[in-house]
């Protein structure tokens, strides 16, 4: 029998401190900064920037079709090898190189850009998936929702720290600062490749590996465990429905991610110190909703979180179309003078609680249904489901935005949003546990 024990307190941390150095170049690549440039700079086909949008969704579709193509296969590989650490460095490394190597994208060159952005965010992709199949084997199933709140909260730590260079060095996005702000790739990625120092020296390599059958290769071995499981996956019902719940939540997520700024800047119009404000506000309050949630999911259930959140972000993308409405109606009907930026300003604090609540809990009920010894594999099936829903996701709203303008198609995650809530509701948290606890057990075998 396998017991999940509590890992030591540095390890955790070592293990957090990834997502501290991932959150960089979420926040600074895909959401805040580069995703601006590329569209407005780079590609700069203004006034709507139409081109430049569905550019966007399709470079980053392709890394996530690329992740879902590999991930299943190497998670499979990795537990069966105990492998972890040298998977993740290897994604890792590929993160960091392609990242820096965004310098190079300038206006006229947008396939540069297009090609490293494929690489690094296929990297980064594929390293979640990586770094959060270590979650199960860091302490007791009533421990997982705070370990994992705690990864997401310093993450978000983690990317204000990142910023800060940015916003006091960088400056602002324009084709008048370019010769400055393309500096935002390589310091993305120097970040990167420091804070995630303590992952590699502090969390240890769980399970043992195995000798590979005579005449079968590691490719072979993980094609035919990705065959089994998914042989085996009615008897880990609870996970696959999740799986398709997620698959709709974080389409919507990833919309949102990849989005918000973008949408600040074509939408609303914001001024620079309101984008950077909306930045300060986002990383605060998702650093809230990821560690207090976190606190929450252990004592109601990640899955009645999980809902809880879906709510929220309908509430979220809702206020997000409406706000222009809403100052015109402030002007008109009430001589109110509430600019639509700083309306954006309080449905971003909305918004920052939901993000980091949302990925906390579906990452905890993942760790939840998952037996130690299929952590790697089955934490690659829900990465193969986040990055068909990135792929999707971003695909539809860079289609819709291209017919019916951003603002519109911005509805859409509404949608995403209310299936995945449907969805959950045919999840069963415990009978989903006790599978995984019967499997560590020895009472499941496959």
């Amino acid at each position: 029998m396998t017991t999940r024990v509590r890992a030591s307190r540095r390890e955790i941390f070592g293990w957090a401190m990834y997502d501290f150095a991932n959150q960089a170049y979420t926040l600074l690549i895909i959401t805040v900064v580069f995703g601006d440039l590329f569209t407005r700079v780079i590609v700069g086909d203004a006034p709507d920037y139409r081109v430049g949008n569905l550019l966007w969704s399709l470079a980053l579709s392709t890394s996530y079709l690329l992740v879902v193509v590999c991930s299943p296969v190497a998670g499979a590989i990795m537990d069966y090898t105990a492998s972890k650490k040298r998977f993740l460095f290897a994604s890792y490394l590929l993160t960091v190189l392609g990242t820096a190597a965004l310098y190079f994208a300038a206006p006229g060159y947008a396939w540069i850009a297009v090609v490293f952005l494929i690489v690094s965010n296929f990297g980064f992709s594929i390293g979640e998936a990586f770094i959060a199949s270590f979650l199960p084997g860091l302490g007791p199933p009533e421990d997982l929702g705070k370990i994992s709140g705690f990864g997401w909260a310093l993450g978000y730590v983690g990317g204000m720290v990142s910023a800060v260079f940015v916003l006091l060095v960088l400056g602002e996005v324009s084709a008048e600062n370019f010769d400055h702000i393309r500096w935002v790739g390589p310091w993305a990625a120097a970040f990167v490749l420091v804070a995630a120092i303590p992952t590699f020296l502090w969390v240890r390599e769980p399970g043992r590996p195995r000798t590979l059958p005579p005449g079968i290769g590691y490719l072979g071995m993980g094609l035919a465990r990705v065959r089994q499981t998914l042989a085996h996956l009615r008897t880990h019902r609870d996970l696959a429905i999740l799986l398709v719940s997620v698959f709709f939540s974080m389409s919507g997520i990833y919309i949102v991610i990849s989005y918000a700024f973008i949408y600040g800047a074509q939408v609303i119009g914001w001024d620079e110190s309101v984008r950077t404000l909306m930045f300060v506000l986002v990383q605060i309050t998702a650093a809230v909703g990821a560690f207090g949630f976190g606190f929450i999911q252990d004592r109601l259930g990640a899955l009645r979180t999980y809902a809880i959140t879906l709510v929220m972000w309908m509430v979220a993308i809702a206020l997000i179309y409406l706000t222009p409405i809403l100052s015109d109606l402030a002007r008109d009907g009430l001589g109110l003078d509430w600019p639509a930026q700083y309306i954006f300003l309080v449905v971003g604090c909305v918004a920052g609680l939901s993000l980091g609540a949302c990925q906390s809990a579906t990452r905890a009920l993942v760790g939840l249904f998952s037996p130690l010894s299929r952590a790697a594999e089955l934490f690659g099936f829900w990465g193969l489901a986040l990055k068909l829903a990135g792929m999707f996701g971003l695909l539809a709203i860079g289609l819709l935005q291209a017919l019916v303008g951003l603002q519109t198609a911005i509805l859409f995650c509404v949608l995403l949003f209310a299936t995945a809530l449907v969805v959950a509701f045919g999840v069963n948290e415990r009978r989903g546990r006790a599978i995984a606890e019967a499997h560590d057990a020895g009472q499941v075998v496959w």
